[in-house]
């Protein structure tokens, strides 16, 4: 093995440890918000601390790579290497000269390095890797601190902030290092830790006002950490982070109940973590992983599914072919746990957060889109006639009782007028489909829900069955394409929206789509825009509910400004305008003549039915019509005998009411089930 190689082989150890350290972050309301890791003695062990088995085995004199790597004092190759004043090769280049004008014989030092990263890093780099992985998932920040420069690409994302001393030209102890690795994590030095094996980095680090936390023994380093920081560093899985406080549930009746359903009574004490969904838990049992749904309860339910419903739509669409997790138990003791719980099969795979697929090669993410399409079609294929699905079935038109209970959420949480929802208020009931299809609705569908197979455009589990009920399947398919227009990542907004999604191998919303339609064998709906309006309406909704929230004290993952649910809100009356125009445009002169009124939105003729009246005073006025259509549109009017949306009474700054247009507030739900199938906590939809 070569010298340029062995230094190769450690860089390819780096990026690895990179690699490992990626995971979604979320929010925690904990005193520290970062750890920086050094890299040298810390995510990799100091060479000369493992040198004394390996000289013994290669015949070389003992103390040999230590005197090596130390001698020299401030000047000494582990010094400088730390410090970022040498680089990986430069250091094993020096590093075999000082040991042969130690030992007089040619120090393999390339197999030393080899031992190294094949014994000690097994047991150092697994638990500082699984340390940050938990870190982050408690909504921390990472940086590495790295001496030398980098021989591989590193992607960004496997850290937060990546800091190279001899790149940035200042080495380690000048604290300029730690200052500008602070600056670029936005914390300040009180807020954060930093782990290094160097007791005078650590000195010049404590003066800033950083923790500072020795590395001498990783384990217990590690123990030292996690009490400065609260919460365990190990058990880490991915998706998943440490219990919330007042979210705890009672191991020992758990336990009992796991040991008395599943047959096992496993040594190792029971484990609990818990995902994003706050009903959501991770039980380690023994070697299984498995999944707890608990039911919920008011005042934040219900809102969905009961667990008991759940249980037996899993089942059924287990037995259709539909890739869920398997049902392990359902129990509706509340002696357990205080209220019934689902028990499910722990599904291991990749979950895509990101849209743009960033881990997937970009001639392959089509394949990944046609598989979520795919999927989402099985679902709408499957026959509702089971007993199962049918106690879904909800009574009387299905759109209509989503925008009432939509339009009963958006009220509730109204903090201030937002023309666009106005607007969509009185547009929506007037556009409602005259036909639709009944399937199972998923409710909820999105990428971010799916298990994907880690190798390939394969679907191992959808999740998020909590909204699942009988409706038009085409609101499944519109919600699922509203990431397509919203921007990147930005406060509660996330999407593809001005990316190149040729250059990033994504399909557009409307190939999507027509995968969809492709795989259900039906045709692409006409009124495509009016669920794409409806279906931005409902993210308005959500929005808002989170800005409402946050206003309240009440913060949830990805709360929204006010800005948010007006953007959105003004993309969904964007498609109500175009379904507008195609509904007017479709119909012939003497059809319109025909009709007691003829509906369309958006910034042509409003006739009829059209928007004269808003659900508040000082809504946003009606839209002028433009240039080339309005002659034809005020000749049927007069034909009609219909007056356009304002009067010539009134000037057109000034919305005249029209009583018998008015659409009322939207009226409680009457369903045989008591749980609607929307959700009453708007917090639990994310975007």
């Amino acid at each position: 093995m070569s010298l340029s190689s062995a230094a190769r082989a450690q860089s390819l150890l780096c990026a690895g440890i990179r690699r490992l350290l990626l995971i979604p972050q979320r929010s925690r309301g904990v005193s520290y918000k970062a750890v920086v890791f050094e890299e040298s003695g810390v995510l990799l062990p100091a060479p000369h601390r493992t040198a004394t088995d390996w000289e013994a085995r290669s015949c070389i004199p003992a103390g040999t790579v230590q005197r090596a790597a130390l001698s020299g004092g401030e000047s000494s190759l582990s010094l400088q290497y730390s410090r970022g004043e040498l680089t990986a090769v430069e250091f094993l280049q020096e590093l075999g000269q000082q040991c042969f004008e130690i030992a007089n014989v040619r120090v393999p030092v390339h197999s030393f390095l080899w031992d190294l990263i094949r014994e000690e890093m097994r047991k150092q780099l697994p638990a500082m890797a699984e340390a940050a992985q938990c870190i982050r998932a408690e909504g921390l920040q990472t940086a590495l601190l790295s001496p030398g420069q980098r021989l591989l690409p590193l992607e960004q994302q496997h850290f937060d902030v990546v800091v190279e001393s001899h790149q940035e030209g200042v080495p380690r102890p000048d604290p300029g290092i730690y200052k500008l690795c602070l600056q670029l994590l936005g914390v300040q030095p009180q807020e954060s830790i930093l782990l290094d094996s160097s007791s005078q980095n650590l000195e010049v680090a404590a003066q800033l006002g950083m923790k500072a936390v020795k590395v001498d023994d990783p384990a217990a380093a590690l123990k030292e950490l996690e009490a400065h920081l609260g919460f365990p560093l190990q058990g880490f899985v991915p998706y998943t982070r440490s219990v919330r406080p007042g979210m705890e549930i009672p191991k020992d009746r758990l336990q009992k109940f796991l040991e008395d359903v599943l047959g096992a009574h496993p040594t190792a004490p029971l484990e609990l973590r818990q995902f994003e969904s706050t009903r959501s838990y991770l039980v380690k049992f023994g070697g299984r992983l498995l999944v707890l749904k608990k039911e919920e309860e008011p005042p934040h339910g219900p809102s969905g599914l009961s667990v008991s419903r759940e249980c037996r739509v899993l089942k059924a669409l287990a037995e259709a072919g539909v890739p869920v997790p398997p049902v392990l138990a359902l129990c509706e003791d509340r002696s357990i746990l205080g209220c019934p719980f689902l028990l499910l099969e722990h599904r291991a795979g990749h979950i895509h957060r990101t849209l743009s697929l960033p881990a997937v090669p970009p001639r392959q993410r089509r394949a990944w889109y046609g598989a979520m399409a795919n999927v989402l079609a099985r679902i709408h294929s499957l026959e509702p006639g089971t007993a199962e699905l049918q106690e879904l079935r909800e009574h009387g038109n299905y759109i209509q009782q989503q925008f009432e209970t939509w339009t009963k959420q958006y009220r509730a949480v109204e903090t201030h007028t937002i023309p666009a929802m106005e607007r969509l208020i009185q547009w929506l009931p007037l556009h409602f489909p005259e036909s639709q299809k009944t399937t199972l609705v998923h409710g909820d569908f999105r990428m971010d829900h799916l298990v994907f197979h880690p190798d390939r455009p394969e679907v191992l589990a959808v999740l998020g069955w909590k909204f699942a009920t009988l409706g038009d399947p085409l609101c499944d398919v519109a919600n699922n394409c509203v990431s397509f227009f919203l921007p990147a990542p930005s406060g509660a907004r996330r999407g593809l929206r001005n990316c190149d999604l040729g250059q990033l191998g994504i399909p557009t919303a409307e190939e999507y789509s027509q995968m969809y339609c492709g795989h259900r064998g039906v045709e692409h709906p006409e009124n495509w825009n009016f669920y794409l309006a409806f279906a931005f309406f409902r993210r308005a909704v959500v929005l808002q509910g989170r800005h409402r929230g946050s206003l309240a004290g009440r913060p949830a993952p990805g709360d929204s400004s006010p800005k948010d649910a007006e953007f959105v809100a003004d993309l969904a009356w964007d498609f109500a305008v175009k379904e507008g125009f195609r509904v007017f445009e479709s119909l012939p002169p003497t059809k319109l003549l025909l009709r007691h009124s003829s509906t369309w939105a958006g910034q042509g003729p409003h006739l009829g039915r059209s928007f004269s009246t808003w659900a508040r005073p000082g809504a946003a006025p009606v839209p002028r019509a433009p240039l080339g259509t309005a002659p034809r549109a005020q000749g049927l009017c007069c034909k009609m005998g219909i007056q356009r949306g304002f009067p010539s009474s009134h000037s057109r700054g000034t919305a005249r009411p029209l009583p018998e247009l008015q659409v009322p507030r939207a009226k409680p739900l009457h369903r045989a089930d008591p749980s609607p199938a929307l959700p009453l906590d708007l917090s639990s939809t994310s975007g």
